[in-house]
């Protein structure tokens, strides 16, 4: 961490002596104020339940399908306890793909935020830019990040006059 604040700090020295201005924004607070963004993530979160009580029942199919399996496993020949523990198998492979099809990488629910959540952070991205470049701001940092920044004056907060551009009140 003090390597990195060090980095941090070697970069900054010049552009500050050449008279460099800086900024802030919090981009999670821009973005918990505007009322589609919120509607988005509702839309988000209700289906990933969704889609996760579907997974979870088709998982309980497949322990009542084993149970049931146990259970009569006794009366069953080789060749049905094979077949048997071929359809369970089959079951599983089956919700797990399902399971990816949803949560995956490039799953429902990734395509999905990129399709609601995205035109609104680029939205707010363009107006943080223009107010960089309007602002002639040489860095806008993002305090939502979690970055190392230590202290910030809230007179360099430029997250309310993003949302005034956006169209929202305070």
């Amino acid at each position: 961490m003090k390597r990195s604040t060090f980095f941090i700090l070697l970069f900054m020295v010049p552009m500050i002596s050449f008279g460099q201005k800086f900024a802030f924004v919090d981009t999670e607070y821009i973005l918990s104020n505007i009322p589609s963004y919120k509607a988005a993530q509702d839309k988000l979160n209700n289906l990933s339940v969704e889609w996760q009580k579907e997974i979870e029942e088709e998982y309980a199919k497949i322990e009542q399908m084993y149970k049931d399996f146990q259970s009569e496993k006794i009366l069953l020949t080789n060749e049905m306890i094979k077949q048997r523990e071929a359809e369970i198998l089959a079951e599983e492979k089956s919700v797990k793909n399902l399971q990816r099809k949803y949560f995956g990488p490039n799953g429902e629910l990734f395509k999905k935020r990129e399709e609601l959540i995205k035109p609104i952070q680029d939205e707010v991205y363009a107006v943080i830019q223009d107010i960089a470049q309007s602002g002639n701001y040489a860095i806008i940092f993002d305090t939502a990040t979690g970055s190392n920044i230590l202290f910030t004056d809230p007179k360099y907060d430029k997250s309310d006059e993003v949302l005034e551009k956006l169209g929202y009140k305070k």
